[in-house]
């Protein structure tokens, strides 16, 4: 009986959306879990999901497969819309993490130090991304949790990253844009999509990108851009965007079905989410 409400209903949302814009497929929920191991503290996340898929999973016909987006320092976890349409029109459930909070103290830079000083935004990080996990298995039963797809800028790059490293179990895909300090998974496990700016200001660290010889035998895709480092969210140009989204849909194509859906259009950031200034701070990220 539930599988057949649930199919009357998809076929109503078929007839609306021969009607209406492609906006009308992808539904976005923001929620917020306090981490009790974490003296409860805050974690906010974004769930875009197609609502069609989302009902199928509900009836037990399918099983989501999972992106968590982390965004980097100074972005809100909200303003990776381009990325986030790509992958909720391809039929995954993607989770848009808040890492950073008011109250946290300001990312800095320390030469000489693992991570340049920042292990502790990354364990942080790799925190925030299993309480969203274990939280919304329980809203999502019927979402594959143990198969991530990761995506991240900048210092979210180095999140995803980080978190690979730490569970590889868990992961399939990373996909980073900019990471600078935390170096690739070279074991040919996991499949890396990378896209690296041409920005005198942001340069990864020594070790941190494989040299062409090391990506190609482990299967890592390389995309060395003309964009600057802080273009690479919904702040940047449209063409950088479909550039991206392009780049990104080959990747997912290789061995996924192709979306179902036509590409949404990037929704640019509204005033209140988007803080104005750089990604990171220029200063900062030079050597």
């Amino acid at each position: 009986m539930k599988r057949g409400i649930v199919v009357l209903c998809l076929c109503a949302m078929a007839i609306a959306a021969y009607f209406s814009a492609d906006r009308w497929a992808i539904r976005r929920t923001e929620m917020t879990f306090n981490d009790i191991l974490r003296e409860d503290r805050n974690v906010t996340v974004e769930v875009a999901v197609r609502r069609d898929r989302e009902m199928q999973a509900m009836a037990d016909m399918i099983e989501l497969p999972v992106a968590i987006l982390s965004h980097g320092n100074t972005v809100k976890h909200t303003e990776y819309s381009f990325l986030t349409n790509v992958f909720a029109s391809r039929g995954y459930l993607v989770v848009s993490i808040q890492h950073d909070l008011d109250t946290d103290a300001p990312m800095v830079t320390k030469v000489g130090e693992e991570y340049v000083g920042r292990r502790m935004q990354y364990n942080r990080g790799a925190f925030n991304i299993m309480c969203a996990i274990d939280e919304l298995k329980k809203r999502y039963p019927n979402a594959d949790f143990r198969h991530l797809t990761l995506i991240g800028h900048s210092n979210g790059g180095d999140i995803s990253m980080f978190f690979a490293k730490q569970h590889p179990e868990l992961v399939k895909k990373v996909v980073t844009l900019d990471n600078l300090r935390v170096p690739f998974i070279t074991d040919g496990k996991i499949k890396i999509l990378s896209f690296r700016s041409k920005d005198p200001h942001f340069k990864a660290d020594p070790g941190v990108v494989p040299d062409d010889d090391t990506a190609a035998k482990a299967g890592i895709k390389v995309v060395r851009t003309e964009f600057q480092h802080n273009d690479l969210s919904d702040r940047g140009s449209d063409s950088v965007k479909s550039s991206i989204q392009t780049s990104v849909q080959q990747f997912l194509d290789e061995d996924e079905p192709p979306s179902t859906i036509p590409l949404l259009t990037a929704a640019a950031p509204s005033p209140a989410n988007a803080a104005p200034g750089p990604v990171d701070s220029a200063p900062a990220e030079k050597k």
